[in-house]
């Protein structure tokens, strides 16, 4: 009777112990521009943060338990909200780390007023401007997606193999807008093309007929427009087709959207981040099996956002913050074992196992010094109504 008892009284430890661990849970902090100027893109860029979450809580295989994810709408191009929003994830949900924001001017008024004084990890899976490499940001700010200086010549570049040698230049008025452009139009006149016209539009405008008209004063029948797919670049494309005022446009990563490639002729083309085509098929079909837009822009980026989040914390061997930040470029980064996109529960595994792994992801993570990647690109043309990647550049 005596061994029974010992044997049961075993079993019921094993069992609380069992329970415990299964009613542990720690919260993330998904902070993205549910709203606003990306607003067409959001779904699948969510849809991908948090298919990394469903993969890792259906392996059972993370020490801290249940991952639970807040959301917070930043607005993306509002720096009080998207503060506003990263203060109550701190504070009030207590997250172990925040996935996103998204908007670049955003992004660096929320590393400056919450991320540092808070000191907690925070990976933007599509904040671009070259200025938050310049940021001290104490080590808590990564990035999935590559800096503007990267993007800007690689559209100059194939505009001039294109034979577009002259054209005018449209931004948003944002941090964004100002640093691709900046980033494209010193590039471009590089290789000998000419801007006719350079100019910055405001977004949310209720008309855009007279910056149509002063970017199509310089005679040049392309526009090159860098900015928002729901807001100010939708407003130039539609007063541009309803004057006729260019036949081709050329666009930034914030104007690849269906909203865009709707509105214009079909030989229309820009740029949006995108890893090898072996990589872009292999994460295509995660997310396609996961019930994710694989092909929206930034939706690997923002896997792979999430992804770094919860590999860090597994290899911290807890949901402390600065203990959080000191793994992020070890799980990043070479040397380990190679961890891919669906792969999740094994990576955790090989973590607690005590391996160390090399995170690649959907889009081929490798971070710099600074936490941000060097990134390839896409070349996508509009065809029958769709972009339609043609060719990858690094």
């Amino acid at each position: 009777m005596k061994n029974i008892k010992s044997i049961a009284g075993v079993a019921l430890l094993a069992m609380m112990a069992t329970s415990s661990h299964a009613a542990k849970s720690v919260t993330v902090g998904e902070l993205q521009g549910f709203t606003g100027p990306l607003e067409s893109m959001i779904g699948a860029m969510s849809g991908g943060a948090n298919l990394a979450v469903t993969e890792a809580n259906a392996s059972g295989s993370f020490l801290q338990g249940t991952i639970n994810v807040v959301q917070g709408d930043s607005v993306c191009i509002d720096a009080a909200v998207a503060i506003a929003q990263a203060e109550k994830m701190v504070n009030e949900d207590n997250v172990m780390a925040i996935m996103g924001p998204n908007c670049s001017g955003n992004t660096i008024a929320v590393i400056e007023g919450v991320i540092v004084p808070n000191g907690i990890v925070s990976i933007s899976p599509s904040a671009t401007s070259p200025a938050i490499d310049a940021l001290d940001d104490g080590g808590f700010f990564f990035r999935t997606a590559a800096p503007d200086t990267k993007q800007g010549p690689m559209l100059a570049k194939v505009a001039m193999a294109r034979g577009q040698t002259d054209m005018a230049v449209t931004h948003s008025n944002s941090d964004y807008g100002k640093a691709l452009a900046d980033a494209f139009v010193a590039a471009y006149e590089e290789m000998g093309g000419t801007v006719t016209v350079f100019s910055a539009h405001e977004d949310d405008k209720a008309d855009y007929s007279a910056d149509v008209a002063a970017l199509s004063a310089g005679g040049s029948a392309t526009l090159a427009v860098l900015g928002y797919a729901d807001t100010g670049g939708r407003g130039i494309i539609a007063a541009s087709e309803d004057t006729g005022a260019f036949t081709d446009y050329i666009f930034g990563d914030g104007m690849i959207s269906e909203v865009t490639a709707g509105a214009v002729a079909d030989g229309s083309w820009g740029a949006k981040p995108s890893p090898s085509a072996e990589l872009q098929a292999a994460w295509e079909v995660v997310a396609t099996a996961g019930g994710v837009d694989g092909k929206g822009v930034y939706s690997g980026e923002s896997y792979d956002a999430m992804a770094l989040i919860i590999l860090a914390a597994q290899a911290a061997g807890s949901t402390d913050r600065a203990a959080i930040q000191a793994e992020v470029m070890n799980v990043a980064n070479a040397p380990g074992n190679k961890c891919h996109a669906g792969k999740l529960g094994e990576c955790l595994k090989m973590i607690s196992g005590g391996l160390p792994v090399d995170y690649v992801g959907a889009t081929g993570v490798e971070l710099d010094a600074v936490g941000t990647p060097n990134g390839s690109y896409a070349e996508q043309e509009v065809i029958a109504g769709a972009f339609t990647t043609v060719e990858v550049h690094n």
